[in-house]
């Protein structure tokens, strides 16, 4: 079973299809405004919360050694 993803290059062209009215360039701001926004509010340890999407936090976890396969 294949996972499919979407880049935020995608991501921005979905959407400036979508709103015509905006220009690419905005679009790309607005994405990476937002983006930006939620990992400062990541690092600084608030939870995000967007209502009918999800929900972000960090989790702390102790070190491990890493192995390689």
């Amino acid at each position: 079973m294949a996972i499919d993803k979407m880049t935020k290059s995608e991501l921005i062209a979905e959407l400036a299809s979508a709103n015509p009215h905006l220009l690419s360039r905005d679009v790309e701001l607005i994405v990476t405004t937002i983006f930006d926004e939620i990992t400062a509010a990541l690092a600084r340890g608030t939870r995000v919360e967007l209502r009918g999407f999800g929900a972000f936090t960090v989790k702390r976890r102790d070190a491990r050694t890493g192995r390689n396969p």
